[in-house]
């Protein structure tokens, strides 16, 4: 007798197209909230240039956010952990608010 094997319901399946595969490269978030979702804004700046650009924007749940938080705190202990501490980047506005 041959069995029929089910597919697995509990998996997902995620299609990731060409553009998106390259990604955007992104190097300042500004994120933002109301009472029912988060708004966060990836933005690339350019050295010595006056504008920026939103590579991509994302609008999710609070329930969502604090998911992605705990995920995102998880994968930067094992990045540590593998390839020591990140440090923090001081730009100019940080110096100035630094108290000497």
């Amino acid at each position: 007798m041959i069995e029929e094997k089910k597919p697995d319901t509990n998996q997902l399946q995620v299609e990731l197209d060409d553009q998106t595969a390259q990604g955007a490269y992104s190097n300042l978030a500004l994120i933002t909230h109301n009472e029912t979702e988060f708004i966060l804004d990836f933005i690339f700046v350019q050295p010595q240039q006056p504008k920026a650009k939103v590579r991509a924007r994302i609008i999710s749940s609070p329930a969502h956010i604090k998911r992605f938080l705990n995920a995102l705190s998880d994968n930067i202990k094992k990045y540590e952990q593998q390839f020591g501490a990140i440090k923090p980047m001081v730009t100019p506005d940080d110096k100035s608010r630094m108290i000497h």
